[in-house]
């Protein structure tokens, strides 16, 4: 365990737990259906409209802002799996030890996948696009290798991207030979084969071999953070891998080698939202670990020490019920005074994610924190 005991880890770090609870509130956000009101509030074609699109993932070659969450939630667990393996190691807990208890991790957060997915449907159901099963499988990889060096993990890294790229440009299956066409690459056949069916908007299950480059590059990125090395230093060296992962990832799309679509996970699309992603995190980390200005950091921070649970509500309770049982009352008393509907939806949204807020600081103060 040399690669982790050198390391000092013993100070928290307040960006990572901020940078977990605004995922969560975007997150949350999506399914009290904040964006959608906003988007009936806009008319298509104009500025406001193209912005709230920003809140939506890019139909299928190109990149907007929401298509940064599932990488940033990706290599934000990534880190947080990386401090947590070093603050067990230096408690004498081993490698293997803890590898039992990341694997019933990662089997409990695989069944909350396909729960999620029933719960869509309503119905019993195999399907494996949720950011949970995916993250279960980039988990125990980025795991098994957690103890190697920077150069040893870059190159699992650029592995699994080159292995991302042949399986796509390289299995001549008919009707799955067209690598970044919807419908029939070699994403879709594949989902044929583990699930009998394929994703009407494009989303595929071997994702997993993509994004685990999100996964281990966050071990990468908490690895960095919690060294002995100034904090411009570790900003520096974030800032530097960003460049290149841009560079790379917009590069591949703009010489027309491979489109950056977020849906298949294409390599350029891995490469330039990690880019963007470490940018996010460097600038966190100087915020709330250099400058500590945190004086509304706990707004986020009461969500994040309850990531799981509410992720788990509003994919479940909020989208079944809690949703629509706030809007008979919020909807309604808006509707008695006289009040536009796209305003009704969009407050009544807004009250839905507030509350959803409230319950996780409600947990909080309580000390109640619920965790796999």
């Amino acid at each position: 365990m040399q690669q982790l005991t050198e390391i000092s880890a013993g100070k928290r770090l307040l960006s990572l737990d901020v940078m977990r609870g605004l995922i969560m509130i975007f997150l949350a956000g999506e399914e009290a259906e904040v964006y959608h009101a906003l988007e009936n509030l806009t008319s298509e074609g104009s500025w406001s409209h193209g912005l709230v699109q920003q809140l939506f993932h890019h139909p299928w070659n190109g990149l907007r802002a929401w298509d940064l969450i599932q990488p940033a939630f990706m290599t934000m667990a990534g880190s947080a799996l990386y401090i947590s393996t070093v603050q067990k190691a230096n408690k004498g807990i081993g490698w293997a030890e803890n590898f039992r208890h990341v694997l019933v991790r990662c089997i409990k957060l695989f069944f909350l996948g396909i729960v999620i997915h029933c719960m869509y449907r309503n119905r019993l159901t195999w399907e494996l696009w949720n950011v949970l099963t995916q993250l279960s499988v980039t988990t125990i990889i980025a795991y098994l290798i957690i103890r190697k060096g920077y150069v040893y993990q870059i190159v699992v890294c650029v592995a699994l991207l080159l292995l991302t790229e042949c399986l796509y440009r390289f299995t001549h299956i008919p009707g799955y030979d067209q690598p970044f066409v919807n419908g029939h690459n070699f994403g879709n056949y594949m989902d044929l084969v583990l699930m009998g069916k394929i994703n009407g908007d494009g989303w595929v299950a071997i994702n997993v071999i993509p994004t685990a480059v999100h996964t281990i590059a966050g071990v990468l990125a908490g690895k960095l953070l919690v060294e002995s090395l100034s904090g411009r230093e570790k900003i520096s060296k974030l800032l530097t891998a960003a460049g290149i992962c841009l560079l790379l990832g917009f590069g591949l799309d703009w010489l027309h080698i491979t489109p950056i679509i977020k849906r298949i996970a294409t390599s350029s699309f891995t490469l330039a939202s990690l880019g963007w992603v470490f940018i996010t995190m460097a600038f966190l980390y100087w915020i709330h670990d250099v400058k500590h200005l945190n004086k509304y950091a706990w707004m986020a921070i009461v969500v994040g020490t309850n990531a799981i649970f509410m992720y788990m509500f509003f994919s479940t309770v909020g989208l079944q019920w809690f949703n629509g049982f706030v809007g008979i009352f919020v909807k309604g008393g808006l509707e008695l005074a006289a009040v536009p509907e796209a305003i009704r939806n969009l407050v009544s949204a807004l009250v839905v994610l507030a509350l959803e807020w409230y319950i996780c600081y409600f947990l909080y103060k309580k000390k109640v924190f619920i965790k796999l």
